[in-house]
């Protein structure tokens, strides 16, 4: 089964770029001998490594994307061991990574972006229940925006019977 991983390897400082275009060229044959195919190489130049690796402190790095299966891959990882200008190298499959990021992709296409979308104008205020005599007046062509509202007059609270006031009982 054919999976995609990414190789980095670092190439020690010292190596002229043509001898590193040989050893990407050399790994590249190693791939598509094992069935595998190269899909894309970068030379990421000379950069400082985070810690002294067989007492170098800085090296060429390359990525190299590569889709084969796991033998070829095992093939590729012997001769990055055994080549002597390689001073480190990583692989990780990056397959799995690649579906996960397909699937969320999707999810959020799914989704409606509602600041995206034009803004819904608002439903106008209910208006108030108006009084019987303003709703029996026959009403002309005229919107019911312009009909005027009658004021109903406020009917003032009941007043509340006070309780009469009693004198104090004198304590014992």
């Amino acid at each position: 089964m054919s999976r995609v991983y990414e190789v980095m390897f670092i190439v020690r400082p010292d190596v002229v770029e043509e001898e590193v275009d040989k050893l990407i060229a050399g790994f590249s044959t190693t791939v598509t001998n094992g069935g595998g195919v190269v899909k894309t190489v970068e030379k990421m130049g000379r950069r400082k490594l985070a810690y002294t690796v067989r007492k170098f402190n800085d090296g060429n790095y390359v990525l190299l994307t590569v889709e084969a299966d796991g033998a070829g891959v095992l093939e590729l990882e012997r001769r990055l061991r055994v080549t002597e200008p390689v001073i480190k190298f990583l692989t990780v499959r990056i397959d799995e990574e690649d579906k996960r990021l397909a699937k969320v992709k999707a999810l959020r296409g799914t989704r409606r972006k509602l600041s995206a979308e034009p803004a819904v104008q608002a439903a106008p205020a209910p208006v108030a229940a108006a009084p019987a005599a303003v709703v029996a007046a026959p009403v002309a062509a005229a919107p019911v925006a312009a009909a005027p509202v009658v004021a109903a007059p406020v009917a003032a609270a009941p007043a509340v019977a006070e309780a009469p006031a009693t004198e104090p009982v004198p304590a014992v």
